[in-house]
């Protein structure tokens, strides 16, 4: 079952956003800390904002298996960028111990049926180059290449 996290949820979430502050310090410690995206305390605050809501995916007694972060982004009146409102995928992670379970898909469907809901034209996310598998799982899920950022490191 997929739903809206709530705050018994955040000790889950937190130990799921450890798992993937992990593999993204394994494929980049040059760039990404040991350590969490947000805090207990953030993690409190952003259940409450309506404009980044926070999906779950639970078993049947109600413990998460997997989150979807999500952020609603519309750029209003910009002289560059039309008005369309998107739903962006901050972050998604099952826990490593139930991958390939198509938990992901599910909350992937989720957060494709929310931006649907709300009138999202598109659904948009960033994938690090150091996290191949996750290419592969949105590549699989039929999203394509918006843009790409590169670097040169000096």
């Amino acid at each position: 079952m997929i739903r809206r996290a709530k705050e018994k949820d955040i000790y889950k979430i937190g130990d799921l956003l450890s798992q993937v502050d992990l593999v993204h310090h394994n494929g980049r410690p040059d760039i990404f800390k040991i350590g969490r995206k947000y805090s207990d305390e953030e993690l409190k605050e952003l259940l409450e904002d309506e404009k980044r809501p926070i999906l779950v995916a639970v078993d049947e007694n109600d413990e998460v298996m997997g989150y979807c972060f999500c952020i609603y982004q519309q750029h209003f009146d910009n002289s560059v960028l039309t008005d369309i409102k998107t739903l962006y995928i901050d972050d998604l992670c099952v826990d490593e111990k139930l991958r390939g379970k198509h938990i992901g898909r599910e909350l992937y469907e989720a957060a494709v049926k929310l931006a649907k809901d709300n009138a999202c034209y598109n659904l948009t996310l960033n994938v690090w180059s150091c996290n191949p598998s996750a290419m592969r799982f949105y590549e699989a899920c039929g999203l394509i290449p918006q843009k790409v950022g590169m670097e040169l490191i000096l």
